[in-house]
């Protein structure tokens, strides 16, 4: 909405302040802005207390958009395809679909086998259609044979990034109250799938608001007060008959032996759908022929699962076994041939079998998994009668990391010496679907001692994880990865491996226990690339500190390591840099002819850096120039989709502006590399940009709005331990003070 756009505006504050401010979220708070999404009108309300503005004026206008309603926005849906074959549970189903429209939740609960999922997503493909912003699904892994349950941090994680809050807040409590928050203004039905109890279930769900919630369960979710549980019980016999003659495709006659047929399955749906395929698939048999074959066998899930087992030959068999020691949730065809050492094409038609057969369920073309009940049989099978399980799981460990290889030198990375190849889109999306897979291998390798795949996996993730830093596996994975390759005798790899983990670190905020992991880098005898890269890294978490002169001397060295190496990239980083802390020690010409340097050197986006740093430092004797430098960096920064740099670009052209003496314009740069920021979970950037953007409403005579920024800086550097920020912003405080206090205006400017 314009008018609410038009209030942001007024407010002088970036998307995360005004929504900190108004306690909206911020990516509820961008989508009112935007016009993705009408507001509630205590938003409208909030929005316009921010900036002291009678609300009362946009109640017509809001009545209108609220009618009309917001711009087409994608409608996400994660649920699985319904089955075809649905059968009874009609008392059931109607009780799911009226606790949904009236009390917002509902936990389905009954035994294994009994239908619990088939309902909960036949109820929510009905339902979904009075959920304008769609249906999330989220299997929570409770009875996952090989699988821990998902904690509710990670889950939370998950079900935000389904939101589009690609990098929640670290805490559990943080991120459970973020939920909460987005699904109060959105209309959304989340389906919780195989919850282990209550305590895993509690965080995750909706507080006010028109969304609901869904939860299936083994166990009766008994002290979730809000949630009404609708328990199963095993198909009565009509319906168990209708849906065993729809899964054999017959009309069926033989009373008695359909009797036998539906008491051996015990009106389970999962086994009287294979009981049905079985028969089925052998035309030649009778129901009784079926029935003689299945009291064969006295346990129940013994006789469904191993009648479908016995239409398979011994290669399908084979495979049905090994899967149950399979990692991840889901699968492909070259998986499964890496699994059972078959081509892809051979792989592929046996487990079209399998789901003939309801062993193998696919969830789109060419995706498949297994019901739990399954998998746990198929696993129990492996352990008796798969005495090269391991071989067979170690066969996919190297698979899934020459995949990850293979995709990842499709990837640009200022780190790869030759050209990347490929598709780099499609490279992003495989790790995308396969980052659940890779994790889990991840965590078999390390639980069978496979350290190869342990050390070099999170390194083929390298470029992927540089674009999703902030991730909670990314830290716990290089951890083991280096500890992997010391255990291999492999000083270099572990050197990189802790370089990566120090990168991370820092750019979440944590300068001490990255400059750990740098310094232990550096003891394990790096090679001379990652030497190089230490150096200039190093130097960063200096200048962060603020101990300008040691960083000048880590960028000078990494430049004199790039050279040797004969790598312009790194020495065109290394002298831009040089030249950034040069020009806050004060030496304003000596910082010009390094940054000019570091643009000679390099090419493309590597320029950046460069251009930014001679930009700034050009902007108090030539604010035209400085201006042009800087919005050539952001050119290229936006031509090759570098959203940091990006971000970067913004706030620095916001300095120059504020030095030449356009506050104003100065802000909007600011605002817009809040905006850019907000998805990137780079605590680092946000604490710079924070110095800046509030020396600017300084300058602009905002001093309320600096003080803001200010005190969340210094709540910023308390919980990251980080003095020298805490100093600097409470520096800038007194000087907000002074300036709210004077007549006079604005005071001139400082650098930053």
């Amino acid at each position: 909405m314009a008018q609410l756009a038009r209030i942001k505006e007024l407010s002088g504050l970036s998307l995360r302040a005004l929504a900190r401010q108004t306690g909206l979220s911020s990516s509820s708070l961008s989508r009112y802005l935007t016009g993705r999404l009408v507001p509630p009108w205590d938003a409208v309300v909030a929005l316009c207390r921010a900036v002291g503005r009678d609300p009362r004026p946009l109640r017509a206008l809001w009545a209108e958009a609220a009618e009309a309603g917001a711009a087409p926005a994608r409608r996400r849906n994660d649920l699985p395809a319904d089955l075809f074959d649905f059968t009874g549970r009609e008392a059931e189903c109607a009780l799911v679909e009226e606790l949904i429209r009236t009390t917002g939740a509902a936990a389905i609960d009954g035994m294994a086998g009994v239908g619990k999922t088939s309902l909960a997503v036949h109820a929510a493909h009905r339902l979904v259609p009075a959920f304008p912003d769609g249906g999330l699904y989220l299997d929570l892994q409770g009875f996952t044979p090989g699988q821990e349950p998902l904690e509710p941090h990670a889950a939370l994680g998950r079900l935000l990034g389904a939101l589009d809050v690609t990098h929640p807040p670290a805490g559990t409590a943080e991120r459970a109250a973020l939920w909460r928050s987005e699904l109060s203004r959105l209309r959304v039905l989340v389906v919780l799938d195989n919850a282990v109890d209550a305590e895993q279930v509690r965080p995750l769900l909706p507080g006010a608001g028109k969304s609901a919630v869904l939860v299936t369960s083994r166990h009766r979710l008994v002290s979730l007060d809000a949630v009404p549980p609708v328990s199963l019980e095993p198909l009565a016999d009509d319906d168990a008959a209708h849906l065993f003659g729809r899964a054999a495709g017959l009309s069926l006659a033989e009373e008695e032996a359909v009797g036998q047929v539906l008491r051996q399955c015990g009106g389970l749906p999962l086994a009287l759908r294979m009981a049905g395929a079985r028969l089925r698939h052998r035309p030649g048999w009778t129901v009784a022929v079926l029935a003689e074959r299945l009291r064969a066998t006295p346990s129940r899930f013994d006789s469904a699962f191993g009648m479908s087992l016995q239409q398979l030959d011994t290669v399908q068999r084979r495979m049905f076994r090994l899967l149950g020691v399979l990692p991840g949730t889901d699968f492909d065809a070259p998986v499964a041939g890496a699994l059972t050492d078959m081509p892809p094409d051979r792989a592929g038609a046996a487990l079209e079998e399998l789901v003939d057969a309801h062993l193998v369920q696919e969830l789109s073309p060419g995706r498949y998994r297994m019901h739990d009940l399954i998998r746990q049989y198929a696993a129990d099978l492996a352990a008796d009668e798969e005495p090269r399980a391991e071989a067979a799981l170690r066969r996919v460990l190297t698979h899934y990391l020459t995949q990850a290889v293979a995709h990842d030198r499709t990837l640009p990375s200022p780190h790869r010496r030759e050209p990347s190849q490929g598709d780099p889109a499609q490279a992003m999306a495989w790790f995308d679907l396969e980052y659940v897979n890779l994790v889990a291998c991840f965590d078999a390798a390390v639980r069978l001692g496979v350290d190869e795949v342990v050390a070099e996996l999170p390194q083929a993730m390298r470029v992927w994880f540089f674009r999703h830093r902030g991730t909670d596996d990314q830290a716990r994975l290089l951890e083991a990865a280096a500890d992997a390759a010391g255990r291999l005798g492999r000083d270099q790899q572990r050197a990189a491996l802790l370089a990566d983990l120090g990168f991370a670190r820092a750019a979440a905020g944590r300068l001490g226990e990255a400059l750990s992991a740098y310094e232990a880098a550096e003891r394990s005898g790096p090679d001379d690339d990652t030497a190089a890269a230490l150096a200039l890294r190093i130097g960063f978490v200096r200048r962060d500190l603020g101990d300008l002169e040691a960083a000048q001397a880590h960028f000078r060295r990494a430049r004199e390591l790039f050279e040797k190496l004969g790598r312009r990239m790194g020495q065109s980083q290394a002298l831009a840099f040089d030249g950034w802390v040069t020009l806050h020690l004060g030496r304003r010409g000596e910082a010009v002819e390094l940054a000019q340097a570091a643009i000679a050197l390099a090419d493309g986006p590597a320029q950046v850096t460069g251009l930014v740093t001679l930009g700034l430092a050009l902007a108090p004797d030539d604010p035209a120039e400085s201006l042009r430098i800087l919005h050539d960096a952001l050119k290229l920064s936006e031509q090759h989709s570098l959203q940091h740099n990006q971000a970067w670009c913004h706030n620095y052209l916001g300095v120059a502006l504020r030095i030449a003496g356009s506050p104003e314009k100065a802000l909007e740069h600011h605002r817009r590399a809040f905006e850019l920021l907000e998805p990137l979970a780079e605590v680092q950037l946000e604490i710079d940009f924070l110095h800046t953007y509030a020396e600017t409403c300084r300058a602009a005579g905002r001093c309320d709005e600096a003080l803001a920024l200010l005190d969340r800086t210094i709540e910023l550097a308390r919980e990251l331990d980080r003095p020298h920020d805490e100093e600097l912003a409470r520096a800038a405080r007194d000087r907000s003070y002074v300036t709210r206090h004077t007549r006079g205006g604005p005071h001139a400017p400082d650098l930053p």
